[in-house]
């Protein structure tokens, strides 16, 4: 059984960089099967992918997001991490660390989401 669970600060000041951890269970994050993933959702919005991590190291992220973000990974812990930088209150959302498999490009495993408020 698969298992993503985020952990983060809930509550982050405005320029400050927020850093968020995915332990992932079940599954190896050097696995070249799929892609680990971090998705927002910010209040009244849709879901908006930030970017993801192969199993290679690989780091791809969305071109929006590319100047602030930074997505690295601990294999001895099988953890991700997401940094978001500079952070500003439209940041405000709940995150998500998602799995993406590489056959449909489905994401068929989420965590429970952490909800993180930029504000001071």
């Amino acid at each position: 059984q698969v298992q993503l669970q985020e952990s983060g600060p809930g509550l982050v000041k405005p320029s400050q960089t927020l850093s968020l951890t995915c332990a992932v269970s079940g599954d190896s994050i050097t696995s070249t099967y799929y892609y680990w993933s971090w998705i927002r959702q910010s209040p009244g919005k849709g879901l908006e992918w930030m970017g993801h991590i192969l199993g290679s190291g690989n780091t791809y992220y969305s071109p929006s997001l590319a100047s602030r973000a930074s997505i690295s990974r601990d294999t001895d812990k099988n953890q991700i991490t997401l940094q978001l930088n500079s952070v500003i209150p439209e940041d405000t959302a709940t995150y998500y660390c998602v799995r993406r498999e590489n056959t449909w490009h489905s994401y068929d495993y989420w965590g429970q989401g952490t909800q993180v408020t930029v504000s001071s």
